[in-house]
């Protein structure tokens, strides 16, 4: 198996070699995409099937790559959007689909290729009025909304984005008629019927010229930021923020939520100020995150750099991603919080702060996010459903209220209305944010104080995210382990209690194994897109703790592997 390379998370000292010098510092002209470049190799470069990264191939977050790969181009947007098309047909999917884009530079041309399939094949498709950027949320909550009471001609969509990846990626997410990320079996059949289409040279792609798809009477206009905008006042309590005139300082890091922010300040009074406008498919204002690359990370201390840098100017400053379905949260004292801290401050207050809230709602988390939420939960009386990685497994328990808050340790997360309904069943970057100004406002004291509290109560947990190399062979068999696998009995110089290879929370198979004891675990689970495996870890008992684990884990891993081989 390969070296470590340092993932996010707190920096632990073996890692440090492997953050690049220029991480946390602005992009050199020279690394910036050329645009025109970019958007020439969408059109004009053909995937070879025989070329396994220029398949289709969806992850947790639908398909992503690049056109310089020939990972991302106009074949797989056509051949992807007829598949759904016909996933629609099987479905007796008929009613609209909305489709909305966030602002990388793929994400226009990809929208042109995905509404000539659509217009072609007599979808009804819901465009963004004003060609507005649209956040993944607003998606989701357009579908709920429009599904509401209907069990016939109900609808789905479309989001164009590679969520928070570098400039030159693309994105293509498919939501069902439950407003939440497709599970495997949908994207599984989406995914075979596209490459098949590929395999073909796209016969059978029924498709129209683009002028002629946009004129199309099938072709129709939605007010996705209305509509999200207008309704926020039921997810967080606007007035206690606008009443403490909490200084709320947002960068939406050129997503596509910029001109929401805008209209969320002056609809509800807000002391908001939108730190940067700015949309730029180079996106050129980014810090390098901690590998050298731009990525659109909100919780990523070296992509954060310029809110981080004006942490002090305001109550509560926060950031979203470029599709707007993670979060990023500043305070002026304890920076930018990590994404699991953000996760137990906020369960912590809403289950203290939504009366309408049944006794019977529960908590929602990955089997990668930290143990205090366990902890918090366990305080709070509610029930923890643990899941593994995808916020796809969410979906129903929002849908059904079942769930009040899910989130995911890389800075995702949802949760219900304030009267205990659903508000959407993907990934929400927005109200998480306003949340934590509804938190100062309602308190008096900010998510960094707060969870100060929780971690004196709890204990404090220091945790890293790091990867090895693995071949597909090794991911394939990572994938498949069983506990008996793992021969070790300690981890770190405490006793295993627990290995797990399905999700406690509903028993689906978490793609990897967890290791757990009573003060840390690790997790290991191999990339849906690269040559590595990506081990989380957590301790309660400090940094070097918290290094023995990493270590001891690629170990394990190690020997598991390799009796998983003598024995195949």
């Amino acid at each position: 198996m390969g070296a470590f390379a340092r993932q996010s998370g707190a920096v632990s000292e073996p890692d440090r070699m492997n953050i690049s010098p220029l991480a946390g510092q602005p992009a050199p002209p020279a690394m910036l995409v050329n645009v025109p470049r970019l958007v020439t190799a969408y059109y004009t470069q053909v995937p070879d099937l025989a070329v396994a990264g220029q398949q289709v191939a969806f992850g947790t977050s639908g398909h992503r790559g690049s056109a310089f790969e020939t990972s991302f181009n106009e074949w797989h947007v056509l051949a992807i959007s007829q598949a759904i098309c016909e996933y629609r047909a099987r479905q007796g999917i008929t009613g609209p689909l909305f489709l909305g884009i966030d602002t990388h530079a793929l994400s226009i041309p990809a929208c042109a290729s995905a509404l000539e399939v659509l217009a072609g094949n007599g979808v009804d498709v819901m465009l963004a009025q004003r060609d507005e950027y649209t956040p993944t949320p607003a998606i989701s909550l357009a579908i709920l909304t429009y599904n509401r009471g209907r069990s016939t001609g109900l609808a789905d969509g479309i989001v164009i984005t590679p969520s928070h990846n570098p400039p030159e990626d693309g994105g293509f997410k498919y939501n069902p008629p439950n407003g939440g990320p497709a599970d495997a079996g949908v994207t599984g059949w989406i995914e075979a019927r596209a490459n098949t289409f590929l395999q073909g040279g796209l016969k059978g792609v029924n498709k129209i010229p683009y002028e002629k798809a946009l004129r199309a009477a099938t072709t129709h206009r939605y007010d996705y930021l209305g509509a999200y905008v207008n309704e926020l006042d039921q997810m967080i309590d606007m007035a206690a923020i606008r009443g403490t005139k909490i200084h709320l300082g947002v960068d939406p890091l050129g997503g596509a939520g910029v001109h929401y922010w805008a209209r969320i300040g002056e609809q509800y009074d807000l002391n908001l100020t939108l730190i940067n406008a700015e949309v730029d498919p180079t996106f050129r204002f980014m810090s390098l995150d901690w590998d050298g690359r731009i990525r659109m990370d909100p919780s990523s201390p070296y992509a954060m750099q310029r809110l981080i840098g004006r942490q002090k100017d305001y109550d509560i400053a926060v950031a979203c991603d470029t599709d707007h379905d993670r979060h990023g949260i500043v305070t002026p004292d304890a920076g930018l919080l990590p994404p699991n801290h953000y996760l137990a401050v906020a369960i912590d207050y809403l289950f203290q702060h939504r009366p309408a809230w049944s006794q019977m709602v529960g908590v929602g988390k990955t089997v990668v996010s930290s143990q205090i939420i366990d902890r918090v939960c366990a305080r709070l009386g509610r029930k923890m459903v643990e899941v593994p990685v995808g916020f796809k497994w969410f979906a129903d328990g929002l849908y059904h209220g079942t769930l009040g808050f899910c989130g995911e340790e890389s800075a995702g997360a949802s949760f219900l209305r304030r009267d205990g309904t659903v508000w959407t069943t993907d990934k929400d970057g927005l109200a998480p944010a306003l949340l934590a100004a509804e938190i100062k406002a309602r308190t008096g004291r900010d998510p960094g104080e707060i969870y100060r509290a929780l971690a004196h109560e709890f204990g404090d947990p220091v945790a890293d995210r790091v990867e090895a190399g693995a071949t597909p062979a090794q991911k394939k068999m990572l994938a498949n382990l069983s506990p008996q696998q793992v021969q070790s009995t300690e981890l770190a110089g405490e006793k295993i209690r627990s290995v797990l290879t399905k999700a406690p929370g509903n028993g689906a198979a978490i793609g990897g194994l967890k290791v757990i004891t009573d003060g840390g675990w690790f997790a290991a689970r191999p990339s849906g897109t690269e040559d590595i495996y990506k081990i989380y870890a957590e301790s309660f008992h400090g940094e070097d703790h918290l290094r023995r684990i990493v270590h001891e884990a690629q170990a394990i891993v190690d020997l598991a592997l390799h009796a998983g081989a003598s024995g195949a």
